[in-house]
């Protein structure tokens, strides 16, 4: 038998036991998704709909300037290769972003926030409109529009929220 694939089986099992006890913090699945939900609702109190897959939104801010205002939460390898924007609507879109993938042949890409950006969502509609973007799965952001919307690990000129030292504390656990 070929040692790189038993050697590949166990590694799975052990996978699968990470992901049950991640899913046992998270109340939902290990996906990345999931979990960036997971992170953004204890980071910035925020109500998770009962179900995961709300349609347009995955909750409501709970305190702060934007409370009760609807979130839709994005957690992405890079938010530089582009957002998935819902045909449905809500208030806000908040992406936690690891760094942009490294050029040439990479076999693993680490899972960490690096960033974190908040965006008005129906500004952010307005600019693409404007801009002839079209808007779906993958929408191309551009750059000056990260900059600005960046809430973590420095507040860009447009951001929209302060972060406490609490929350930047909670966040550079998962940098």
């Amino acid at each position: 038998m070929d040692e790189g694939l038993a050697e590949l089986a166990g590694l799975l099992r052990e996978r699968d036991e990470i992901e049950q006890r991640i899913a046992g913090i998270t109340r939902r699945s290990a996906r990345q998704g999931d979990v960036g939900e997971f992170i953004a609702a204890a980071v910035f109190d925020i109500r998770l709909a009962a179900t995961a897959i709300q349609a347009g939104h995955d909750g409501w801010f709970r305190s702060g300037p934007l409370k009760d205002r609807t979130v839709n939460i994005k957690a992405y390898g890079s938010a530089a290769a582009g957002i998935d924007i819902s045909p449905h609507p809500c208030e806000y879109y908040l992406v936690l972003s690891g760094p942009a993938k490294p050029s040439g042949a990479v076999h693993h890409h680490r899972w960490w926030i690096s960033a974190v950006y908040l965006f008005d969502a129906p500004a952010l509609l307005a600019g693409f409109a404007a801009r002839g973007v079209k808007v779906g799965v993958a929408t191309s952001v551009r750059a000056a529009d990260l900059t600005a919307a960046q809430l973590y690990p420095t507040p860009g000129p447009n951001a929209l929220l302060p972060l406490t030292p609490e929350q930047r504390s909670m966040l550079a656990l998962f940098a």
